[in-house]
């Protein structure tokens, strides 16, 4: 159970009349088939008990349906979905009498967006610590006066491991995420108090941050490397260990490069599409490795600009690929 006050069976039936707005919008984007809800539907202000009963069970219906990453889509691709509509929906799944492993996911995504969205613009990691993060949620969770267990003590090892890689090839590998992950599993109900929200929220936004950091550099350096490749002569590049053809045109890696920009706005995850680009990477250091340069003066090689690139992103004079600011969680420089 949640540490969030007992709503009024007024205070409900407003929260699920504002939600069922936003439910409505997402179900018609992924074509999802409910019957509606006369009883939302209606105008009225007294819902009767059978009313609140046919609400929830609507809601239960569509929390069912929507997946964490519809969720993530829909809120990072949609304008017009405000801070109140976050609040009630992270306090909606928080305060359901018995969670499941979506719940906790569609938790962990509505909180750090939350506080992602109402953080300064400019914001530095030290900054960024429990009370920061307890203020940023203070709508949905009230004022809490944060602390952090001792089974919590982990998650800040874990996030200084993540701001120490170098690559997405290295957090890959570092087991952060899965770690991370397993410790919002153990807690299991515990994860829906107040506490654990506020750290998890925290160790979530400087992960993001970390995560998007080395995305940026990794874009970058396998750019900067199709350049170097270019100037060598050389055409295409064995892209099979990435999925792609033995034979695939640097012009075109070029421009799936580009068109990477959209997955700024993903979760960081271990999953295939990002996987595809730490494995790119790999791929293009490689052909530079195995390949001389045509011109004594030669740009320098991949690696040392891509360290260059993952440690400080922001430091390029003129970077082929540029980052906009707003894709970071809660900062317009990084």
């Amino acid at each position: 159970m949640s540490t969030l006050p007992k709503q009024t069976p007024g205070q409900e039936w407003q929260a699920m009349r504002l939600l069922r707005l936003f439910y409505v919008r997402l179900s018609r984007e992924f074509a999802l088939t409910v019957p509606p809800c006369e009883a939302l539907d209606s105008a009225s202000d007294a819902p009767s008990k059978e009313d609140m009963s046919a609400a929830r069970q609507w809601f239960h219906q569509m929390d069912g349906l929507i997946q964490v990453h519809q969720l993530r889509q829909f809120l990072q691709t949609t304008t017009g979905v405000n801070e109140e509509t976050l609040v009630a929906m992270a306090q909606h799944y928080i305060r359901k009498p018995v969670h499941n492993e979506s719940d906790r996911d569609k938790v962990d995504f509505l909180l750090v967006q939350l506080v992602t969205q109402t953080s300064p613009s400019k914001i530095e990691e030290s900054e960024v610590n429990l009370g920061f993060v307890a203020g940023g949620l203070q709508e949905v969770l009230g004022t809490f006066t944060p602390n952090s267990p001792e089974w919590l003590k982990p998650l800040e090892g874990l996030v200084k491991t993540a701001q120490n890689c170098e690559s997405l090839n290295a957090l890959f590998s570092s087991g952060v995420l899965e770690a991370g992950r397993k410790m919002k599993a153990d807690a299991a109900e515990r994860y829906f108090q107040g506490a654990p929200l506020i750290a998890f929220t925290r160790f979530n936004f400087l992960l993001r941050r970390a995560f998007f950091q080395l995305m940026h550099g990794d874009i970058n350096a396998i750019l900067d490397g199709l350049r170097e490749l270019e100037s060598r002569g050389i055409v295409t590049i064995d892209g099979t260990a990435a999925q792609f053809s033995s034979e695939e045109s640097i012009g075109q890696v070029r421009m799936i490069c580009q068109s990477w920009k959209v997955m700024f706005q993903a979760e960081y995850s271990s999953g295939h599409p990002l996987r595809v680009l730490a494995d790119l990477r790999s791929i293009v250091e490689a052909a530079l490795g195995s390949s001389a340069p045509v011109k004594p003066t030669a740009k320098p090689a991949l690696k040392a600009k891509a360290a260059a690139a993952s440690a400080a992103p922001a430091a390029s004079n003129a970077p082929e690929f540029e980052v906009a600011g707003d894709y970071y969680p809660g900062a317009t420089e990084s």
